[in-house]
């Protein structure tokens, strides 16, 4: 009987674990093959998927950001057209042999605490589709010492990809509190500085383009631990922080900087954050982020602080707002909850005293609503609650009756 052979590859059936047939007999593949068609089958679907890059405009991604992140219409409008540009760069660079490759270019955010950082960032992903990554710079160091490898950034959206590279190095890192790893002068500091100056060193290779070794599972790499090779040039890198201190380092340069004995700062050393629209880079190197990291990082967005007003908008604006939240976690329970404006006015208030920003309403409002929430769910004659801050007393009982938002239904917020 003739020997079968794989009619690809030529190779007979004892030299192959498989071989399989086509259904009239006449051919064969082996399963050699068949794995290498498999891995060009799959090339093959990642390259067109890449060339067909569905990407909305600068002006779509930011009428779809105003959905969910009230106010910071300039920080927006720039992080539409950074992501944009870098995604259509992707296109780009993945057509057949460009003609000037297009170079990738990283993004620094600069506000205080519960502006929206985070939220833009992975809204913009979300709206693209591609993997996202959130991190602390807090907690990461060099290598050799307590604490993550900066290469568990990459383990983290190598994670969220569903261990697909292909996607993973296609997607969005988001790093906060970069501030925080900034060289410390040596005054201050007569130690080793293994989470400043060198995780930026550690960061410059990932955030310029190369090829990492990335550990599967997330946290420091030992000599056993598998590992995956993932490519950082079409992964946008957004670093943000707080950066308290740069303002007066503006101040003092727009002091001292210009000729004439009168000269006054317009730029107020305070949290205003209206000097994050005249960083330059020698700012940046001043505050103590090394010149080779600032390079890597070529646009720089300045976040508002928040005022109450923006406060009151967050509350009820976004399509997932926490008085849409709260409504839907009372709606569960039969009962229809309100919030009179005065309610609402009080609520940005407390938060905006707590200065973390948007994040301190929902502590606020958690505490405020502790009792009516303990209280109203075993209360079945009640199923309607409007909040007001009249009196700002605790609530001792909840006894509604009417389905009319009358004086007599109104609840105040316990202070």
């Amino acid at each position: 009987m003739k020997e079968m052979i794989c009619s690809f590859c030529g190779k007979s059936q004892s030299e192959v674990r498989r071989l399989v047939s086509s259904p009239d007999g006449m051919s064969f593949i082996c399963d050699n093959c068949v794995d290498i068609c498999k891995e060009i089958v799959k090339e093959q679907e990642t390259r067109t998927v890449r060339s067909k890059f569905v990407l909305p405009t600068p002006y779509e991604l930011k009428n779809y950001l105003d959905q969910y992140i009230v106010g910071q219409d300039s920080a927006k409008r720039a992080l539409s057209v950074a992501v944009y540009n870098h995604y259509k760069r992707l296109n780009y660079n993945f057509g057949a042999k460009p003609d000037v490759e297009l170079d990738k270019s990283n993004v620094l955010m600069i506000g205080p605490t519960g502006v929206g950082k985070t939220l833009i960032a992975k809204t913009l992903a979300k709206i693209l589709k591609v993997p996202f990554a959130s991190v602390d710079a807090t907690a990461l160091t060099e290598a050799g010492y307590v604490g993550d490898d900066v290469e568990s950034v990459l383990s983290k959206l190598l994670t969220n990809a569903d261990y697909d590279v292909k996607r993973a190095e296609m997607g969005i890192v988001y790093i906060d509190e970069i501030d925080k790893i900034a060289k410390k002068p040596e005054s201050r500091s007569l130690s080793r500085d293994v989470s400043g100056e060198g995780v930026q060193q550690a960061l410059l290779k990932i955030l310029e383009g190369s090829t990492v070794s990335v550990p599967v599972a997330c946290g420091r790499k030992h000599p056993h631990q598998e590992t995956v090779e993932m490519n950082t040039n079409n992964i946008l890198f957004i670093c943000g922080g707080a950066f308290v201190k740069l303002g007066e380092i503006i101040a003092a340069k727009d002091k001292t900087g210009v000729l004439g004995f009168n000269k006054t700062s317009d730029i107020e050393p305070s949290l205003n954050y209206k000097f994050a629209k005249q960083v330059r880079p020698a700012d940046l190197v001043e505050f103590g982020l090394i010149p080779e990291f600032v390079g890597r990082l070529p646009i720089v967005v300045g976040l508002d602080d928040l005022d109450e007003k923006a406060l009151i908008n967050i509350l009820t604006t976004p399509k997932n707002s926490l008085v849409a939240q709260y409504q839907t976690i009372f709606k569960m329970d039969g009962i229809d909850l309100k919030f009179e404006q005065d309610a609402l006015c009080e609520i940005a208030k407390r938060a905006k005293e707590l200065k973390v920003g948007a994040r301190g309403l929902r502590t606020v409002l958690e505490e405020a609503m502790l009792d009516i929430m303990f209280e109203a769910p075993s209360k079945k004659s009640t199923n309607s609650i409007v909040l007001t801050s009249k009196n700002l007393k605790p609530i001792s009982t909840i006894n509604i009756k009417n389905k009319n938002y009358t004086d007599e239904n109104k609840i105040s917020i316990p202070n």
